[in-house]
């Protein structure tokens, strides 16, 4: 079974795979008078910058990149935007972000986890790093060092367990399944 095209710009791309979808709702600017072409700038980078033509069918657009073209693109956030010709006309019809996630195929130490599952990950860390310290802080040679009191740190966990929580309940959803599913560890 082959899974739906979407009939939007994603949120988030793999380079190193094919990439596809339609946009069929830009009916003032129809196919083949006019033609898609997608603009992608990387945030802070100007030399990742690239930019995809769509196909027109009937009257409205596919959009196609085959995985050896994807393959060559950077990793990272970029913005985008949609813009139709025809002739001397041009006409901005959309824009937006994308995050280019790397390819899993070569790149073999990167951490994909999500933000708050990183600093979750961290704070739970310190915290248990904790356990054999009592000290809040101390003075050597003329330096000193003062910790993050533990119940900001107890704070700043439960705030990025919620984000990790809801991160879980989303991926869930994406699989079909309940959010009921998931146990909350407190």
């Amino acid at each position: 079974m082959t899974a739906p095209v979407p009939t939007n710009e994603p949120k988030e791309l793999r380079a190193g795979i094919t990439w596809e979808w339609t946009r069929e709702d830009i009916a003032d600017y129809p196919a083949p008078t006019w033609t898609l072409k997608y603009w992608f700038k990387k945030t802070g980078s100007s030399g990742a910058n690239f930019s995809i033509t769509a196909a027109a069918d009937g009257t409205g657009f596919d959009v196609t990149v085959l995985a050896a073209i994807s393959a060559a693109l950077t990793a990272g956030d970029y913005t985008w935007v949609a813009i139709v010709t025809a002739g001397t006309e041009s006409r901005e019809v959309d824009r937006g972000t994308l995050v280019l996630l790397p390819r899993y195929d070569v790149a073999s130490n990167f951490d994909d986890r999500e933000h708050a599952r990183i600093v979750l990950d961290a704070i739970e860390s310190v915290i248990q790093g904790r356990a054999t310290k009592d000290q809040q802080e101390y003075t050597i040679g003329g330096r000193s060092l003062k910790r993050t009191p533990l119940d900001e740190l107890e704070k700043f966990r439960d705030k990025y367990r919620a984000e990790v929580y809801a991160l879980d309940n989303a991926e869930l959803a994406r699989n079909g399944q309940s959010a009921n599913q998931l146990v909350w560890k407190l």
